[in-house]
């Protein structure tokens, strides 16, 4: 009898394992497989700043401070983090957090104050974990998605929704709006601007940004898609290490496909002594894959110049190796001779020429702008309009920027440009080497100008 007993109780204590091991893989959904696989890449951002006059209701004429709290994504396992520039913007002190607890002092590396995306960067005592790369290009209405951040300060916050639109232009107030926001029913709040919206397979599809005042579950997020092409200038060789490779690029990304093709090179650059073409793929940057700018960048940043990296790409159906060298970038700070140029003497009115031989309409920064390209120049050209398909378009000019250099001369004013314009190029060049301030960034391109010969001499 003892011994039926001691049976039954063994085979009943078997039964209740089983049950439990079974329990736990019926727990472990798809959503709880995404969180565990993004979590160790987001972190919670804690940020100080002085209280400006105004910003309390009493004074007791000591420095007060507003503390600040906001979620970041782990692009770099050097420790380069994104989040929304609107978290870190005039802050004094920056906390990152991770899930495990392990807790860094951080700075903010570089941001674009228009589409509120910035990079801060930790110095951490481990290689941190990078997120999962998803893609916003085959994102399906109704599809569930969840969102993880430091709401309202609980660190790692889960909250799960669907996609609920798509494409949305949400404008927050007179200095700042969205375009192209993915709008979602996850549960947002205070503390997750900056954070990962994910797919059921744990891949970040979007960075969320707002909410809706007063409205229940109407949250925000900008696209990844959109979101990796601002990270990639934000963390590029030429921002971080003033080193450049001349590549012009474009991401490709679908359902099906995920891939960084070339779209040209900048002359006399170290792509084009690489013998990179259009129309290349690249698959490979030393033992980084790449699957877009963001990895490109990230596979040359903190290279010295001079140090040849492989280059992997894929040419037509065949793979090519090539051998690519980082040069010192001579930014438009360091080569505008900051030469005044006397006024035009042409008979076609300066606005019209630089609309007719550059495709931009220009006029000159007001003084009260003046802070918007630094110390650095006596002023620019704020472009008003871009012709489509004119040398400015097609060299990626926009609207607000600010045109500060035309080969080696300043640009303070329509006279400046079209007296530039008037000059001859230099024997062997077909075009004009210009500068622009693009929100943080020093930009430079060519532009073949319309109409414009070389000289013969």
């Amino acid at each position: 009898m003892t011994q039926r007993c001691l049976a039954l109780s063994c085979f009943s204590t078997m039964v209740m394992l089983a049950g439990i091991a079974a329990a736990s893989e019926q727990r472990e959904t798809a959503i709880v497989k995404a969180v565990k696989r993004a979590v160790p890449s987001v972190v919670n951002i804690h940020t100080e700043k002085p209280a400006q006059e105004g910003q309390t209701v009493f004074s007791s004429g000591k420095g007060r401070r507003i503390n600040g709290m906001g979620t970041g994504i782990v692009v770099d396992e050097r420790g380069y983090i994104v989040t929304n520039y609107h978290v870190v913007a005039e802050v004094e002190l920056i906390r990152a957090t991770f899930d495990d607890g392990s807790d860094y002092e951080a700075r903010t590396v570089s941001f674009d104050k228009e589409h509120d995306l910035a990079v801060i960067k930790v110095e951490a005592s481990k290689a941190l974990k990078v997120v999962p790369l998803g893609t916003s290009s085959d994102l399906m209405l109704g599809e569930s998605v969840i969102a993880i951040g430091n709401a309202f300060g609980y660190k790692s916050t889960v909250t799960l929704g669907i996609v609920s639109a798509m494409g949305r232009d949400v404008e927050v107030n007179e200095t700042q709006s969205y375009k192209n926001l993915i709008q979602t029913d996850a549960s947002i709040n205070p503390g997750n601007s900056g954070g990962p919206l994910l797919n059921l397979d744990g891949d970040v599809i979007g960075v969320n940004v707002a909410i809706r005042a007063g409205a229940q579950r109407i949250g925000f997020a900008i696209p990844i898609d959109d979101a990796r092409r601002i990270i990639a200038r934000l963390i590029s060789v030429e921002n971080l290490d003033q080193q450049t490779h001349g590549l012009v690029t474009r991401d490709i990304k679908s359902a099906t496909q995920r891939h960084l093709v070339v779209m040209g090179a900048h002359p006399d650059s170290p792509a084009v002594s690489a013998g990179v073409k259009p129309g290349d793929i690249v698959l490979k940057v030393g033992e980084q894959d790449i699957g877009d700018g963001v990895d490109l960048e990230r596979a040359l940043l903190g290279r010295k110049s001079g140090e040849p990296v492989e280059v992997l790409v894929r040419r037509a159906d065949k793979t090519e190796k090539l051998s690519l060298a980082l040069v010192a970038q001579h930014t438009g700070k360091a080569a505008l001779s900051m030469q005044v140029v006397p006024r035009a003497n042409n008979d076609e009115p300066e606005a019209d020429r630089v609309w007719s031989m550059l495709g931009m309409k220009i006029t000159s920064l007001p003084s009260a702008q003046q802070s918007l390209v630094g110390k650095r120049y006596r002023g620019g050209m704020k472009v008003l309009d871009v012709r489509t398909d004119s040398p400015a378009a097609r060299n990626g000019i926009r609207k607000g920027d600010i045109l500060v250099g035309l080969s080696k001369w300043e640009t303070v004013s329509n006279e400046n440009v079209t007296w530039i314009l008037n000059q001859s190029l230099p024997t062997g060049q077909d075009s004009l080497k210009f500068y622009l301030i693009r929100g943080s960034e020093t930009l430079y391109g060519h532009l073949q100008v319309a109409g414009k010969q070389a000289n013969s001499n």
